[in-house]
């Protein structure tokens, strides 16, 4: 395999780590916590810039609407819970004060998707992209491992306009480069290949790599695409692989309905017609369990990567 990992780390420390190099590079940068800062590790950012740390508490609804206040005043707001309360429970200050105005707020979401695991289903969220990506204006970023998600976190800052950073809990592989270029809506070729196009995103870009591996042991060459970037989403990528293979398999941690998968298959609709297979969660709500347990149980691992390419290559 091209890429490997020495280590694993959780993402919400990529979060963590790029907001307290902001803390000294980026006197604008401000942050915001609803009560779970060890949760996503902003300690540093504390230690550096205490002035410019707003502890919330549990209200997460007033902490959008503060951030969009602040972002009035030239200041560059980076709110942090989990993805659920970062979402479902602030969806409507979020569509009218920070999206319909177009502030510029960076809505930082830790715990996504099943693998917060024994937290349990009320606190996972597998909607939360769909709900995010549909509002006009909004960039939606979720980034793969650990140095990925430090890089996105200290791309934002430079952005202009609202943007949801989705991160997790896990440790997971770290095998992005360090130095590898973070550009929002571009995404990253990390394996060729001639069969297939894998499109994958968040932990499950780790899973389609190990995945596309063990297929090449049987004779099966993969095409794997990093896609961070859901919305605005890199079409040029995408079409130029699927002309090759003809051929494409969508995997991340999300609902069917309304994630990457969607995206991909709405533009591939428009644009260029494809046959596809789903690899991601299948309308239903998680439930109590390991990481490791829920990927398999919900069928969003490596394993299910590898089911997927073979049934869209039997058809």
């Amino acid at each position: 395999m091209k890429y490997t990992y020495t280590e694993k780390k959780d993402t919400r420390s990529g979060f963590g780590a790029g907001l307290a190099e902001l803390a000294d590079k980026n006197p604008n940068v401000v942050a915001l916590c609803a009560d779970l800062i060890g949760s996503l590790k902003m300690e540093k950012f504390i230690e550096k810039a205490p002035e410019r740390f707003f502890q919330i508490g549990i209200a997460e609804a007033n902490m959008m609407g503060i951030a969009a206040g602040l972002s009035i005043t030239g200041k560059i707001p980076f709110t942090g819970t989990f993805a659920n309360f970062s979402t479902s429970r602030v969806y409507d200050q979020i569509r009218q004060s920070i999206a319909y105005s177009g502030k510029n707020v960076k809505i930082c979401a830790s715990h996504a998707g099943l693998t917060l695991g024994e937290d349990g289903a009320t606190h996972q969220v597998l909607e939360d992209i769909g709900m995010m990506k549909m509002l006009p204006g909004m960039t939606v970023i979720n980034p793969c491992d650990y140095n990925q998600t430090k890089a996105a976190t200290l791309a934002i800052a430079d952005f202009e306009g609202p943007v949801y950073l989705r991160f997790g809990r896990p440790t997971v592989p770290v095998f992005i480069p360090e130095d590898m270029p973070f550009e929002i809506g571009k995404g990253i070729l990390l394996q060729e290949g001639t069969d297939v196009t894998i499109v994958a995103t968040g932990h499950l870009v780790w899973e389609s790599l190990v995945a596309a591996d063990e297929l090449e042991k049987e004779g099966i060459s993969c095409e794997v695409i990093n896609i961070h970037t859901i919305k605005p989403l890199d079409e040029e990528i995408i079409l130029k692989s699927v002309e090759k293979t003809g051929k494409i398999v969508t995997a991340e941690e999300h609902n069917y309905l309304g994630g990457l998968g969607e995206s991909v298959a709405g533009m591939l609709a428009r644009k260029r017609p494809t046959r596809q297979e789903f690899v991601a969660v299948n309308d239903t709500f998680g439930e109590s369990a390991t990481p490791a347990e829920l990927m398999k149980k919900y069928k969003i691992d490596a394993a299910a990567v590898k089911e997927a390419v073979k049934r869209i290559l039997a058809n």
